[in-house]
């Protein structure tokens, strides 16, 4: 382990010390987030980025060793594992440079070079690598044997330089010079299939008909756009250097004569370039580009999720939630401060103007019977026109448009059926809408991630790492504004840290058949939910209105006896400490430091007792469209308009400006260089764009902003 920890904290540039901690207390069964607020002396007070890179570098080195030990499996079995060739494996620092170790001893189909091995020919091959001016077809009459399937002296050298090739494409030395000269010069191209190219699905990738740029500059999204033309048959893609550059370099270190054996090893070498070792250089090439085109769209999706799910909540409020519609009319459902359903029921604004008047009547006696604090209203078809007409009411309460981006996956879901058995999809759909306004990240957390709508290229990454990631994030994000014990829904405390799907399952069948939690610990009476859950969980869990105020905080319940220390010491309860900012102000808390507990964790504390539970999501912006702007007709270059990001690419930010269709804000387009675009925008943002173009007919809107001109706001808003 030390080695490992040793080779990561060089990697991520961490000290020792503390790399070694976090993998201690991960095979303790930490977690992530637990190991990040709950332990900060024993790691150095790493965070959770630092620590999720130790884990993931740790499960990477455990794969490594398991390839390692199949690999050494495979050699002994075989007999052909040398104390040699086992330094070699052992010394193997990667999986590429085992993999290289490995590959001449791999076991393979029946190459040419393996069928002219086996007809003899691997001294004649050795003897062309010597080079010593003689005469190859001399060299060659000894190996004619036409029962081992060698007609004449050609036919033996074509074998012998058929052995040569492999082994040029097999030296592990050549490999790695070679993935040198495909990085740093390999071209990327690629060019339409004809025979596909009047197709109408093949017009998306139009930029890529006949397109080359070097392989260091291509960037992700790029390349994921190619592959994907590739891979539905409408481009030929292809990364290789220029030809010359890599065959000089083959030959400066294997052609070393100038005689027809020379020429012999240089017509092998160059074979074994063209038809070996370039094409597995290339799927090198690819297989890399790939993994790096899949990181940086996975970040973007990760960010992207994080400042969705860490969006400003509206809180435990009564609300209308109204999911518009045209045909089948406006879903509104009436929830209280809980997101319970009190009521629901449907209104047509677009039929005639005695249903418009009828609806209008009953939105008043509905905001009059339950009184909501807010109106939400979906952000799909209908919106604007819903908006509208509750504006006109005069309703004296805020009307906000919600995302609606995934709520129908929810309805639909197995957990919207069990949530609201009696009850259709439609009124499921309002539902989320109205509590995503709520609390989105305890809403946002029943849809899969994918489904919302923040990604880039989602489909094309490699799934289980994108799932890994969004996990990550849903797990960070949960962890840190904490989980009401007593309201939070089974998939909500399934995120909390140390508790687990069937965990989350029986502490809600708990709480129904006992009634609300009165004390964290009473948590310990949840069926198979363990102290090691607990400890785990316990910060994480939050019991509003508690005996003890700090259930309520994030302060772990293995601290409380430091806290009852500091009360005792000010001659005060810890309810007057959290009341008192003189008292705060008095502590020491130097004089509690014990070699458990530093100063980071009493840090944390003392910043707990100032403001108990607190909720790190900024406070809620209420947003408004144009009330000019509803349809893509209203538009006109150079309006400027009010707008919500919707999504952040590698290429741009996508924004909607109240048309039923997202404007993009191209990166070439944001008034100054932006090298890093999730850098200075996210999901859920205001912001102010111009109009610089609309396709009306493909229903495309091209907009600009002007970046650090009082642009986009600093506060989340709702959309």
């Amino acid at each position: 382990m030390a080695d490992y920890t040793g080779r990561i904290a060089q990697e991520l540039k961490l000290p020792v010390s503390g790399v070694g901690a976090v993998a201690e207390l991960l095979a303790e069964g930490c977690t992530v987030p637990f190991i990040a607020r709950y332990r900060k002396e024993k790691t150095g007070s790493l965070d959770e980025v630092a620590i999720t890179a130790i884990r993931d570098g740790l499960a990477r080195i455990e794969e490594l060793e398991k390839r390692r030990e199949a690999i050494l499996g495979s050699l002994t079995e075989r007999g052909i594992l040398t104390e040699d060739l086992k330094k070699t494996i052992d010394a193997a620092a990667t999986v590429t440079a085992l993999e290289d170790a490995y590959l001449p001893f791999r076991p393979k189909r029946r190459t040419r070079a393996l069928v002219a091995r086996e007809a003899g020919l691997q001294p004649l091959a050795d003897a062309l690598l010597e080079q010593k001016g003689r005469d190859p077809r001399e060299l060659a009459a000894s190996y004619v044997n036409e029962k081992k399937g060698i007609a004449d002296a050609d036919a033996a050298l074509a074998g012998a330089r058929d052995i040569i090739a492999e082994n040029v494409s097999e030296n592990p030395s050549v490999r790695q010079d070679m993935r040198v000269i495909f990085v740093r010069f390999g071209v990327c191209t690629s060019s339409v299939v004809e025979k596909k190219k009047e197709e109408p699905e093949a017009a998306t990738y139009a930029d890529y008909f006949d397109w080359k740029e070097p392989l260091l500059r291509v960037p992700s999204h790029r390349l994921l756009a190619v592959m994907r033309g590739e891979k539905e048959g409408y481009l030929s893609f292809s990364i290789r250097p220029e030809e010359k550059l890599a065959l000089e370099k083959l030959y400066a270190r294997y052609v070393t004569g100038s005689g027809e054996d020379s020429r012999q090893v240089e017509a092998a070498v160059t074979d074994g370039y063209r038809r070996l070792l370039a094409p597995s250089m290339e799927t090198e090439a690819r297989s890399t580009l790939k993994k790096r085109a899949d990181a940086d769209a996975i970040a973007i999706f990760a960010r992207n999720l994080r400042e969705l799910l860490m969006a400003s909540p509206f809180g435990a409020r009564p609300l209308v939630a109204i999911d518009p519609g045209v045909r089948t009319g406006c879903k509104v459902v009436c929830l209280d401060s809980k997101g319970d359903l009190l009521h629901h029921t449907v209104i047509f604004i677009q039929r005639s103007d005695a249903q418009y008047v009828q609806a209008g009547a009953t939105i008043r006696a509905l905001v009059a019977r339950f009184k909501p604090d807010a109106v939400a209203v979906g952000n799909g078809t209908a919106s604007r026109e819903t908006e509208e007409f509750l504006r006109g009411l005069d309703l004296d309460i805020p009307i906000i448009v919600v995302s609606e981006s995934g709520a129908s996956v929810y309805s639909a879901s197995e957990l919207a059926r069990k949530e609201f058995p009696d009850q259709d999809v439609t009124v499921r759909g309002a539902v989320s809408i109205g509590r995503r306004l709520m609390d989105p990240l305890a809403e946002l957390v029943k849809i899969d991630p994918k489904s919302i709508g923040v990604g880039q290229y989602q489909h094309d990454v490699d799934q289980k790492q994108l799932k890994n990631a969004l996990d990550d994030t849903v797990i960070s994000c949960v962890n840190a504004v904490g989980v009401d014990l007593n309201t939070a829904s089974a998939k909500l405390l399934s995120y909390v840290s140390g508790l687990t799907p069937s965990l989350a399952d029986n502490v809600v069948k708990f709480r129904e058949s006992e009634g609300p939690f009165r004390r964290r610990q009473d948590v310990l009476k949840v069926p198979r939910l363990g102290p090691k859950a607990y400890q785990q969980a316990a910060g994480f869990l939050r019991i509003r209105g508690a005996e003890n105020p700090l259930d309520a905080s994030a302060v772990h319940p293995e601290n409380y006896g430091i806290v009852d220390a500091i009360a005792a010491d000010q001659n005060c309860t810890v309810a007057d400490l959290i009341a008192a900012k003189d008292l705060r102000g008095k502590i020491d808390l130097n004089r509690y430091v014990t070699d458990e507990v530093g100063l980071p964790t009493l840090e944390d504390i003392l910043s707990e007792l100032e403001k108990p539970g607190r909720d790190p999501r900024s406070a809620l912006e209420i947003f408004s469209f144009d009330p000019n702007v509803r349809e893509l007709t209203d538009l006109e270059p150079g309006m400027k308009l009010p707008g919500i990001v919707s999504n952040v690419t590698a290429f741009g930010a996508f924004v909607n400006i109240g048309v039923h269709q997202d404007g993009l804000v191209h990166v070439s387009q944001m008034g100054r260089y932006v090298k890093d675009i999730s850098s200075v925008l996210h999901p859920g943002m205001a912001v102010e764009v111009y109009v610089l173009d609309v396709d009306v007919k493909r229903r495309r809107i091209s907009l600009r902003m002007e970046l650090g001109k009082k642009n986009a706001r600093e506060k989340s808003a709702v959309k």
